[in-house]
């Protein structure tokens, strides 16, 4: 009788303590990319939601498990290949809800992502408590009785008590239709020699992209980047660097008034690259009427006689001032520029984030530098190339082929212009375990890029709508 007693007490005792300690046993990442067993995830679902209600027990469990997941997570990293797994995130007003950014983070974790790039400023809204709001644009949460709820620094407390990077991802030369509507503004809208604004092009007409040489644009930028830094993210990614993307012919530019010069200040940084009097007036005709021909040449000649060849910035005196010859000089130099203006407007950007000591980098299309037939080029003109070898590259490789070796050409493609390599990030779109048409599977894109791109160490993946849209839908439209 004492004997099977004390057995009963003992596997009591047991049961309590296994209860207790060995909930999260280390088996509970149980794959290759550092994901959480259902169970695990399960758990920690339950706990959270018996938090939120209130249950100061399950509070303080719960609290030790996102730590213990933290470490879990941080330890596979460690361990793996892919040192940083990222995902998209985006916001939205239902989020003001208790416990819904929890769940977001919570499923970033499960899923093995150690880096959350959160969208801060896009379609005209940025994600600033309304009462802080001092730029051009609405705040995302419009709410009312949570005028004060800053959802951006939020979502980096609760990131980082899981172990999370979280970084700062905003829109750039894009400041959106609501912007574009502003009178005060349209001076810092990027116009085309027709007169167009991007409005006027893009066929989803929400995409406003302005001048990157404007002023205004640029002060406008600079008080809600001060916003963005003050809450101290882990990292700052510029996105939309590059001008508007029309459809079928203006998809390319072949001619200057193709180009988004046609801003007051770019026109005018523009004429100032001249360096005489026949460069100036040469650029002001051809930019003004869109072409060149022999009668302005000569007109040229008789304006200024004493000047043997028209110059700007980077033209050779020596260079000959056949029409010909001029005809291209002038079109690579008109293209140039405004190809400038982007480099310039994400430097100005993000200078101001390095000197508070915090990571920047770009979001951009590998085939957007591209040239198209003999004198053409992709109308977005992003020279990502020419960007800063400090910032991390974060390449939006979504080629479509069947398989990954066309997202693999191109993450190799903008490793073959990186001189470290280990700044080249792809962004990846997929769903995990299975094909789409012809996207393949995210384990399939990944794999081949660690057998054919081994410099990298970082992939993100977009984006958490993509991936979870069910939970997304939940939190797009809810009663508040």
């Amino acid at each position: 009788m004492l004997k099977n007693s004390w057995t009963k007490f003992t596997l009591t005792l047991i049961t309590i303590v296994s209860q207790t300690f060995f909930k999260l046993p280390v088996s509970a990442v149980t794959n290759s990319y550092c994901q959480l067993d259902q169970n695990t995830i399960t758990i920690k679902e339950n706990l959270r939601q018996k938090a939120i209600a209130g249950n100061t027990a399950a509070q303080q469990e719960y609290k030790q498990m996102l730590q213990q997941h933290g470490n879990l997570l941080r330890n596979c990293r460690q361990n793996n290949w892919l040192k940083e797994q990222a995902i998209w995130v985006r916001l939205y007003p239902c989020d003001v809800q208790a416990g819904s950014i929890d769940k977001v983070l919570d499923t970033v974790v499960n899923q093995g992502y150690n880096a959350v790039y959160l969208e801060v400023f896009f379609d005209s809204q940025v994600l600033l408590p309304k009462n802080g709001n001092y730029t051009p644009w609405p705040s995302v949460i419009d709410v009312s009785g949570q005028e004060n709820r800053d959802l951006y620094a939020e979502t980096l407390q609760k990131g980082r008590e899981r172990g999370l990077k979280v970084y700062a991802w905003l829109f750039s030369m894009n400041f959106g239709y609501l912007y574009s509507q502003k009178p005060d503004r349209q001076p810092a809208l990027a116009r085309n020699g027709k007169g167009q604004s991007s409005i006027d092009v893009v066929h989803d007409q929400s995409q406003a992209f302005i001048d990157p040489y404007n002023s205004q644009a640029r002060q406008d930028y600079t008080q809600l980047l001060q916003a963005v830094i003050q809450r101290r993210p882990d990292g700052v990614l510029f996105d939309y660097i590059r001008y508007p993307r029309g459809s079928g012919q203006q998809s390319v530019v072949s001619k200057v008034k193709d180009l988004w010069i046609y801003g007051d200040a770019s026109k005018q940084t523009l004429f100032r690259r001249a360096q005489n009097q026949q460069g100036r007036w040469l650029l002001e005709r051809y930019v003004n009427q869109g072409f060149i021909n022999a009668n302005d040449i000569a007109q040229m000649k008789n304006l200024y006689p004493d000047e043997k060849t028209p110059l700007w910035q980077g033209r050779s005196a020596s260079a000959p001032n056949t029409l010909s010859v001029l005809q291209i000089d002038i079109w690579y130099f008109t293209v140039a520029h405004a190809a400038q203006g982007v480099i310039d407007f994400l430097d100005f950007a993000s200078n101001q984030v390095k000197q508070r000591g915090i990571t920047t980098g770009a979001v951009f299309f590998p085939d957007g530098n591209q040239v198209v037939g003999d004198v053409g080029f992709d109308s977005r003109l992003q020279p990502w190339d020419s960007f800063s070898q400090n910032m991390e590259w974060h390449s939006m490789s979504y080629a479509l082929c069947g398989n990954p070796n066309c997202i693999v050409d191109q993450v190799k493609r903008v490793l073959s212009a990186s001189s470290q390599g280990s700044n080249v990030m792809p962004v990846l779109a997929g769903f995990w375990g299975r094909n789409e048409g012809k996207r393949p599977s995210l384990e399939s894109q990944m794999e081949a890029i660690r057998t054919s791109a081994k410099p990298v160490q970082s992939i993100s993946h977009f984006a958490y709508s993509w991936l979870y849209p069910e939970h997304t839908r939940q939190r797009q439209s809810c009663s508040l």
